[in-house]
Formats: structure tokens, C-alpha cells, sequence
């Protein structure tokens, strides 16, 4: 099959042209999103293969299908940039990839936490200066502190093996509770409001939904525990980015982790360095010493990426020999 790959950076291309190896299909890259402007780039193809940033709204998919599209694999596992409903209509199949390497964003997840806490972002600048003074660097143990997570899934689980190897208590919030999971991983299911008010640390492993968009929002906050770290690498819009700037300044917050951002598309996975930010509370995040921020990089180890790419070209494979896609979003 013909795909179009879309946003593609030197790591997409690498890893999917390996996966091609022994397949078929012919891959062509792009380094432009998919979206209503470039969405005339998929003549003449049979596949397209969008990021997490892409926007297929439902006049773009409508132009997808006039052009021959029938298949829709996304390289990733969130799929909230795509209009599925209007996808089924169209009869455009669209499939995702629901778990790659998920030990790489749980892992990444305790790379920002840890950075926080001990300060190892401030002390490497200082050190690299000559300047080798511990003041203002103390931190706190995370052996002993609670690690709640929002979102039990499995980045959810491997993030608490993770922290209970730290010997952090564990408790998580999830709408869809699995009580012999609880007992296996070691947590405890507690509400959404005790979670808020016992975590020491909140960690998020949520799908982007309409009910879980900006569940980190003022009053959410209001109900946490004072000097609390908020790591999120898993959707941007999970978080208000106006009250954690508020609840930072006041000292509410205590410190926050993100390898995601609610208006990160543009932004993220760009170099940006030649130019002025045009991002005024991305701007303000970057100015507090307590916020460490990647660009959406919990995804980017060799593991995930051959997982992802196997995935993806397995989508492909599946629906060209016309068999049912175990990966399939439905409406």
C-alpha cells in the first residue's frame, strides 16, 4: 500500500523504513502536519499515516475519503485530533497504536519528577559555571511520600512499580476500577477528591476526554496538599495551565513536570530557537525554577519507536489483507 506519512522527523523515518523491511508498502514522508492545508499532499495514496498533532476534522477527512482514503494509521495512541465519528460515516477506518513501550513514558515520567526533586537541572547549570555551592538546592525523599496516579492504565501501572521500588504509598484514580490488578501492582482505588487530597505527588496517565479535560484545574488544586508536584506526560489539555501558573506563584504547587502542553501544537517537536516564543504562558512556565518542561519526548526511546512503527505497518498490513484491525477506533 501507498502511505503517506505525515509530520515526520529523522526518528519516524528510520524507524518505520526498518519496519518496511520484507513489507510491501511503499512510505513517502512529510514533514508537514496533516491538516485542512495540507491535506491535498495525500493524492495518490491509500494511507496516511498523521501524528499526535494533526488536526483531521471532518471537512479534512471528507477530502481524505473524495481522494481515495480509506485507512487512517496513527502512530500514536491518543486519537483526539481526529474526528471519529465522521471518520466511521465516511467509512474510513482509523487505527491507533494502544501501547508501544509503555516503561518509556513511565520511565521518562520519573526522569522529570527526579530532576524536580533533587534539583539536578539547577545543580548541573551551577556546576558547569564553577559555581559548586549546595544552597537552595535541598530537596525532599520520595521514599515515604504518597504517589497518586491519575489513571491506572498500563502507564499508569508501570509509573507505580516504578515509585513503589522508591517505597512510595500508592494510590490511583480510575474510572474503570480492577481490583485484582490493585492487589497484583500493590495501589489502592481511591476517589478522584481523596486522591487530590493525599498525593504528594500526582502523576498523570489519562486519556484526553471531555471529562477529563482540565481535571488539574483551581479547584482541583484547591484540594491538594501544599508544595504537591504535578507531572503530566500524558495529554496537554488534562491541565489548566492558568491555575498551575497561579497555584505556582502562590506556592500552592511545588514543583511541575510536563512533557505535554495544552497549546503545544506548533510549539512542540520544532526549533524554535531563532525566533521569540510566541507563547505567553508557555513563556511564564519557563521562568519558574520549580517547572522543568521537554517536548513531548516520553515516547522517544529505540524500543518504543520500533513498537510504534511495528504496530503502525501492522495496521497496515492487517487491513490490506482485508482482516479485522484489533487496533481499530470506533465511535
Amino acid at each position: 500500500m501507498r502511505i503517506a506519512v505525515f509530520d515526520t522527523h529523522s526518528y519516524d523515518e528510520q524507524a518505520l523504513t526498518e519496519a518496511n523491511l520484507g513489507r510491501n508498502h511503499v512510505l513517502e514522508f512529510f514533514e508537514e502536519r496533516l491538516h485542512d492545508k495540507t491535506v491535498e499532499l495525500a493524492q495518490g495514496f491509500d494511507v496516511v499515516c498523521p501524528f499526535v498533532n494533526c488536526r483531521l476534522t471532518a471537512p479534512v477527512l471528507q477530502r481524505l475519503g473524495q481522494i481515495g482514503i480509506k485507512l487512517i494509521v496513527l502512530r500514536a495512541a491518543g486519537f483526539n485530533g481526529i474526528d471519529i465519528a465522521a471518520a466511521q460515516a465516511l467509512g474510513i477506518c482509523v487505527a491507533r497504536v494502544p501501547a508501544y513501550s509503555p516503561e518509556a513514558v513511565a520511565e521518562h515520567c520519573f526522569a522529570l519528577l527526579l530532576t524536580l526533586v533533587r534539583k539536578t537541572h539547577r545543580a548541573y547549570n551551577r556546576v558547569r559555571e564553577q559555581n559548586f555551592s549546595l544552597d537552595g538546592l535541598e530537596g525532599f525523599n520520595l521514599h515515604g511520600k504518597t504517589f497518586g496516579a491519575l489513571g491506572a492504565g498500563r502507564i499508569g501501572q508501570c509509573a507505580m512499580r516504578i515509585a513503589r521500588g522508591f517505597g512510595c504509598k500508592l494510590i490511583a484514580y480510575d474510572p474503570y476500577e480492577n481490583p485484582q490488578l490493585a492487589a497484583d501492582t500493590g495501589f489502592d482505588y481511591v476517589s478522584l477528591e481523596e486522591l487530590l487530597l493525599n498525593a504528594d505527588i500526582i502523576s498523570l496517565h489519562l486519556p484526553l476526554t471531555e471529562q477529563s479535560h482540565h481535571i488539574i484545574n483551581a479547584d482541583a488544586i484547591a484540594q491538594m496538599r501544599r508544595g504537591v508536584v504535578i507531572i503530566n506526560t500524558s495529554r496537554g489539555a488534562l491541565v489548566d495551565t492558568h491555575a498551575v501558573i497561579d497555584a505556582l506563584k502562590s506556592g500552592k504547587v511545588g514543583g511541575v513536570g510536563l512533557d505535554v502542553y495544552e497549546m503545544e501544537e506548533g510549539v512542540f517537536f520544532h526549533d524554535l530557537s531563532n525566533g521569540l516564543l510566541q507563547d505567553d504562558m508557555l513563556a511564564r512556565l519557563m521562568i519558574f525554577p520549580n517547572v522543568l518542561i521537554t517536548s513531548h519526548q516520553g515516547f522517544l526511546t529505540r524500543e518504543a519507536l520500533h513498537a510504534i512503527a511495528e504496530t503502525t505497518l501492522g495496521n497496515a498490513d492487517a487491513f490490506a489483507r482485508d482482516e479485522t484491525l484489533v487496533n481499530q477506533v470506533k465511535f
